[in-house]
């Protein structure tokens, strides 16, 4: 079990969405919380309202993570005991989307939980405990429909969150890999008609994910968190039979696709 109360939580990408909702629900478990946003306006009103500690800033670079991480630590006072590396994007559709957008992507949604883990896990191996929450996406799990370089850099955010806890659980590290479907954000906004088919029906609220991370992150299982639990069922079918499953989201493409002129 993890000790959520006192304990020094750093949340990315939470001025607004599942990070504003995850900061809000951390501070009533008792914790104290770092709210980092690159939106600097969104980062300190969401700190001002739970009494937080506002960073804002890049979380993906290099140089964003360092000061991130360091000034965490600074302003806590104390070695950060949580990690949520929240922060995602969803640029570009399909083979037509940039290089810059592939590379943003790559950057956001893997490099940014990679550069904080190199920086966290030593001093948490060190003194036995440590925790990593990385908000993945059901696209890291299974896929997303006109969204190749999202549900690309989702699978890899995932496979990062497994070879961590791999390599670092058995030495006191947590790692969790939070994999919602649709939430009513504005990222679920701008994913059109692909996020209308596939999404919508089932979204939730951003804090109906939060109340679920902080369940399990109060009792350090599962590795896999999934506030739709229906999706355990699609990631088992998608695994016992790839080729069905791949029928199965080839009509939904078709549905995406304009009728053919007459």
């Amino acid at each position: 079990m993890t000790a959520v109360g006192g304990a020094g939580v750093v949340i990315t990408g939470a001025g607004a969405g599942i990070g504003a909702a995850l900061a809000r629900r951390f501070v009533a478990e008792g914790a104290r919380v770092v709210v980092n946003d690159l939106d600097a306006d969104a980062c300190r009103t969401v700190a001002a309202e739970v009494d937080g500690i506002a960073l804002p800033g890049d979380a993906a670079s290099e140089e964003g993570v360092q000061a991130l991480v360091s000034g965490a630590r600074a302003a806590l006072g104390a070695e950060i005991d949580i990690y949520c590396a929240n922060a995602g994007v969803g640029e570009g559709s399909g083979l037509d989307a940039s290089d810059a957008a592939w590379d943003r992507s790559w950057d956001v949604n893997v490099m940014a939980h990679v550069r904080a883990a190199r920086l966290l896990t030593p001093a948490w191996v060190e003194r036995g405990r440590g925790h990593l929450i990385t908000t993945v996406s059901a696209a890291g799990l299974l896929t997303m429909l006109d969204a190749a370089a999202y549900s690309v850099t989702k699978h890899a955010a995932y496979a990062f969150a497994e070879w961590m806890s791999v390599t670092y659980g058995a030495k006191g590290v947590t790692v969790q890999a939070v994999c919602p479907l649709g939430v009513r954000t504005a990222m679920l906004g701008a994913t059109g008609e692909a996020g209308r088919l596939v999404l919508d029906d089932g979204a939730i609220e951003p804090e109906e994910v939060a109340e679920v991370v902080v369940e399990a992150a109060v009792a350090g299982t599962p590795f896999l968190v999934l506030p739709h639990p229906d999706v355990a069922r699609m990631y088992a079918g998608r695994a016992a039979d790839p080729d069905r499953w791949l029928k199965g989201m080839r009509k939904l493409q078709a549905r995406l696709e304009p009728d053919p002129p007459a």
